[in-house]
């Protein structure tokens, strides 16, 4: 199935596949790559791996696999989010991060909006995410992306937002 680009007001979601993968795991960048000096960062390659693994033993995963977050205002990569795995039951979760140098701005917020409109789009109907308990900063963005805090075992806190499919 052709995915495209994400578009939002300040970012753009890029699906991205295993070639591409492979080199933001490697840290090496090709030419045309336009990475932001911190980019990628140890979260980025924790989940672009992730994603490799599962479509090595899956098959493509789009529209449910993992995207490169780049600024549009100057075209770099920032970081990345992504699905881990297919939905089930209606239900499917996400991961989410930013290099140092783009957190604060309001961009991953951003990002996860994008993503939820996509799995809306897709039949979707809840949508999951956890974050340690001392990482304020994701919990106030999935928050703002319009989750709840529905469980914790006082070191993870486990979020869920439900989607309005006819949205």
């Amino acid at each position: 199935m052709p995915v495209t680009d994400l578009r939002t007001p300040r970012l753009c979601l890029h699906p991205i596949d295993p070639a591409e993968g492979e080199r933001i795991a490697g840290r090496r960048a090709a030419a045309g790559d336009e990475w932001a000096e911190d980019f990628p960062f140890d979260g980025d390659i924790l989940g672009v791996s992730a994603f490799l693994t599962t479509t090595a033993v899956h098959g493509d995963q789009r529209p449910f696999g993992h995207y490169r977050i780049t600024r549009a205002a100057d075209g770099k990569a920032i970081g990345g989010i992504g699905f881990k795995g297919q939905p089930a039951d209606g239900g499917v979760e996400v991961g989410y991060g930013l290099v140092p140098s783009a957190r604060g701005h309001g961009y991953a917020a951003e990002a996860l909006i994008a993503l939820l409109r996509l799995a809306a789009e897709h039949g979707v109907s809840r949508v999951f995410a956890d974050t340690t308990a001392g990482n304020i900063a994701s919990q106030r963005t999935l928050e703002h992306a319009g989750f709840r805090r529905t469980d914790s075992d006082g070191k993870v806190f486990q979020y869920e937002v439900v989607l309005d499919a006819s949205a």
